[in-house]
């Protein structure tokens, strides 16, 4: 378990890595979009590869931070039944989802985008639009982030089962309680700081 759990610790470094990296794209995207408005709204010069470009951006941060987002539990969950069962209960099914849907899924979509990429890279494809990009890269991303949500998920099921086994702590947040419970501590630990923040209130000590 231990060659394992090492395993698992170098795809949680990489997926966090690239994640935090990707995410500062966000602002390149945004930086771009407001020079191409500007260009076109004081210069009437615009060009369909800067409106591409944004394009590629909000696709490599979406892609690629994918895996990183599963790694801290942050993908949207439809709690209405899970919010009622037991942490363990819930272990078990994060453990059977992953392997019975998240990694044939992954593997499958790695699968299919291996040979779409190749043929893409191989044509040399370009953007139908006038003056517009490649279309291998963008592509490209495509295989790169499913191959890091396949890594993740491999992640999740060594340790959830390590959880399970009683081998290592809950390793992700939002899980050790129900998402209501957690929720509602949130809010009450951020007006808890608030209230410290404000320099408005006393304090006696």
């Amino acid at each position: 378990m231990s060659a394992l759990m090492a395993f698992s610790r170098g795809i949680d470094w990489l997926t966090t890595f690239l994640g935090r990296a990707v995410s500062w794209l966000i602002l390149v995207a945004v930086l771009v979009s407001a020079g191409n408005a500007v260009m076109r709204k004081a210069f009437d010069m615009s060009s369909n590869a800067w409106l591409e470009l944004q394009w590629y951006l909000f696709g490599a941060v979406f892609l690629l931070a994918a895996a990183w987002t599963l790694k801290v539990n942050e993908h949207v969950r439809i709690d209405v039944v899970a919010a009622h069962l037991s942490k363990r209960t819930r272990d078990w099914i994060d453990l059977v989802c992953h392997v019975l849907f998240l990694l044939p899924f992954a593997g499958l979509m790695v699968y299919l985008a291996i040979p779409y990429v190749q043929l893409s890279y191989r044509q040399q494809e370009v953007s139908a639009n006038a003056g517009g990009l490649i279309i291998w890269p963008a592509k490209a991303l495509i295989l790169a982030g499913f191959i890091l949500l396949l890594a993740q998920a491999l992640s999740e099921i060594i340790k959830r089962i390590a959880v399970l086994r009683g081998v290592i702590e809950e390793p992700s947040p939002h899980h050790d309680l129900p998402p209501a419970v957690e929720d509602a501590l949130e809010m009450e630990d951020e007006g808890i700081q608030a209230t410290r923040d404000d320099p408005r209130v006393r304090r006696d000590d």
